[in-house]
């Protein structure tokens, strides 16, 4: 049976919603930044751009995830939510190495920047991302991708309360390095959360075990179904955000009756486990133990 999302749709009209007022604003936040000489500005439009590229692939991603199985991927299309996640973390870790080098020119020949435009834009901006945020805090908790997203336009929002911050300065005291400077720490702010969305979206590829899941609970419930002697060959994986599927071999007790055991076992890892796609091979002899299982 296909297994669906019933979080997609609202998470899909919620990230077109949060689309349209990124790309709206982006073309502002560029023309201003351009304008006004403010490094600043356009590491925060950069910033900006990956959250579009990022909404963009999380859209395309969750219409590909409805597609049916075939037997070609019979899993459907699931993991193009993970690849669209991982491209997203490259593109920021990308935009973050340019900004620090972009930074490091300025500080070594400092340019002259309109501190009262830079403000007014950037209060924009924060006025933008907190909306976004907003929009997409309930589906961050579903999808791997809402949950990039809503990172992105909450680095967002921080970023723009450093660019009002420095503008401010600026406009005082006409220290221009102050630009630079919020634009360094704006990619510094961008490079935790870009390595968390990486490696979330690494482990998935790799097919490790969801944190969520733990494997010595998961062994012993299964153990305890009645009728089941031991459990072997245990695997537990990701598929897409909140999809996991497990594998296992279950040696049972002399007399127990296949077709039961096998039902309580997918229950219990249903229930207790959330864990959707439940393949048992049942075995009333062990056929080859494996220590590492």
């Amino acid at each position: 049976m296909p297994h669906t999302h019933a979080h997609a749709p609202s998470s899909r009209r919620r990230l077109a919603l949060v689309l349209a007022l990124t790309l709206g604003f982006l073309g502002i936040e560029v023309a201003a930044g351009l304008l006004t000489g403010s490094l600043a500005l356009l590491a925060d439009a950069g910033h900006m751009l990956t959250d579009v590229a990022g909404l963009v692939l999380a859209l395309v991603a969750m219409k590909l995830a409805e597609r049916p199985p075939s037997p070609r991927r019979t899993y459907g299309y699931h993991r193009a939510e993970i690849l669209a996640a991982l491209t997203n973390a490259l593109v920021l870790l990308g935009v973050a190495i340019y900004i620090v080098l972009e930074a490091w020119e300025r500080f070594r020949e400092p340019r002259p920047v309109a501190g009262p435009p830079v403000l007014a834009v950037a209060a924009l901006g924060l006025g933008v991302n907190l909306a976004a945020a907003l929009a997409l805090r309930a589906g961050s908790r579903k999808s791997l991708n809402v949950r990039g997203a809503y990172y992105e336009v909450l680095a967002d929002a921080v970023s723009s309360v450093g660019v009002i911050v420095g503008a401010t300065i600026i406009t005082f005291t006409r220290w221009y390095w102050v630009d630079p400077l919020v634009a360094v720490l704006i990619a510094i702010f961008i490079l935790p959360r870009t390595a968390a969305l990486l490696r979330e979206a690494v482990q998935v590829l790799l097919e490790g075990t969801p944190r969520e899941v733990d494997m010595e609970a998961l062994r012993t419930a299964m153990e305890d179904v009645p009728g089941v002697r031991r459990i072997h060959d245990l695997h537990v994986w990701t598929l897409t955000s909140g999809v996991h599927a497990l594998s296992a071999h279950a040696l049972l007790a002399e007399g127990a009756r296949h077709g039961e055991v096998l039902a309580a076992l997918r229950c219990r890892v249903r229930d207790d486990f959330a864990i959707g796609h439940v393949t048992v091979q049942l075995e009333e002899q062990c056929c080859g133990d494996h220590a590492h299982a």
